[in-house]
């Protein structure tokens, strides 16, 4: 009998941390795209600096319930990337909510890669530009799971026309436009 419980005492670590495996795994939410294509040219920070407004994303629990939402980004002296994002809750003109992080390009100074964290140096995320304008005025941007994307542009109201072309891009980098949820900004919708 002492043995079986030694047994079980020992296996129960081990299904607690599967347990919760599996769950963070179900918050994350669904796949929208099974195979994430590496990013299709590389970037110049010192040109994708400065505000972005979010178009699209895919809903995640962090922006839950956000509309209006932008990304400033700015190079740092130490290299790294200072991130803020900024959601108004409920509504394009709601009150404002910010989330400071902050990001390091993985690989060369161009790459399009980066790891960003909004919780300390210890915990980092994916943040892949997966194509963007020649011009920096639209970037779409996603991480290897395909559970996440934003479609980012420099306006808060994007032409149909370049609305039309970004969804058709997202499309054609295999992403499930069913899951897209469209941002709203004050002035109109996106």
């Amino acid at each position: 009998m002492r043995s079986r419980t030694m047994q079980i005492t020992r296996m129960f670590p081990a299904a607690i941390a599967a347990s919760a495996l599996a769950l963070s795994a179900c918050a994350a939410g669904p796949v929208g795209n099974t195979r994430v294509p590496e990013p299709a040219k590389a970037v110049e920070f010192e040109r994708y600096q400065g505000l972005w407004y979010e178009f699209a994303r895919y809903d995640n629990r962090f922006e839950r319930g956000c509309e209006g939402v932008t990304a400033r980004y700015a190079k740092l002296p130490d290299g790294l990337i200072s991130v803020l994002n900024t959601c108004r809750k409920g509504a394009p003109d709601g009150p404002a909510k910010s989330s400071d992080g902050r990001a390091k390009p993985v690989g060369d100074a161009k790459a399009a890669k980066l790891k960003v964290s909004f919780f300390g140096p210890f915990f980092f995320g994916d943040y892949w530009v997966l194509d963007r304008s020649d011009d920096y005025s639209w970037a779409i941007v996603g991480e290897p799971s395909g559970r996440y994307l934003w479609v980012l542009t420099r306006e808060a109201q994007p032409s149909a026309e370049r609305r039309r072309d970004l969804l058709a891009r997202v499309k054609g980098l295999g992403y499930d436009l069913g899951l897209l949820r469209m941002t709203r900004h004050a002035g109109g919708t996106p």
